[in-house]
């Protein structure tokens, strides 16, 4: 499926300069929808994975439908006092300033296989963020999904041991 026609480009948002890819439309399209979810349902079957990570939201967009087709669990990852219970937590630097993200202690355990899923693929902050809690636990990355990829930012250079399925690159 051409997932392309799919996407709208928004120039100067959310900032002046930025072309923010937006993935509304695709999710807003059923049948476009299910073709983009099911291509990562086999991603994920064929790396074997027993659990479905998605970082705060848009991973949530992604992973959740995943993780619901194979009937394995869905992890969510989350900023910062948006969980109830005990956590692991990693900061980590952006360009401009730090963020945090957190994840249940108990969400994942040593020895599973996780296929960590987002919308984007940028700079890859969000997401080594997001391994190093997976690897924190005892998990191993066995794969990533993304929707768009921004090859100019070349986030793939600093994961090149993880298999990566991407469906569409800009």
């Amino acid at each position: 499926m051409d997932y392309s026609k799919y996407i709208k480009n928004v120039p100067n948002f959310p900032v002046e300069g930025i072309q923010f890819k937006d993935i509304t439309p695709l999710i807003g399209d059923g049948q476009a929808f299910k073709a983009c979810i099911d291509e990562f349902v086999d991603f994920a079957k064929e790396k074997q994975a027993n659990k479905i990570v998605g970082p705060d939201a848009r991973g949530f967009i992604v992973g959740a439908p995943v993780a619901y087709a194979m009937a394995i669990p869905f992890v969510p990852i989350r900023k910062p006092g948006k969980l109830p219970r005990e956590t692991y937590s990693y900061d980590y630097d952006l360009e401009y300033g730090s963020n945090s993200l957190s994840m249940h202690k108990d969400a994942i355990v040593k020895g599973d296989k996780v296929v960590i899923m987002d919308d984007l693929l940028a700079t890859g902050g969000t997401l080594e963020a997001t391994i190093k809690l997976v690897e924190e636990a005892g998990g191993q990355v066995v794969g990533l999904g993304f929707i768009i990829e921004l090859v100019d930012l070349n986030a793939r250079n600093k994961l090149d041991k993880y298999p990566i399925k991407v469906l569409l690159k800009y």
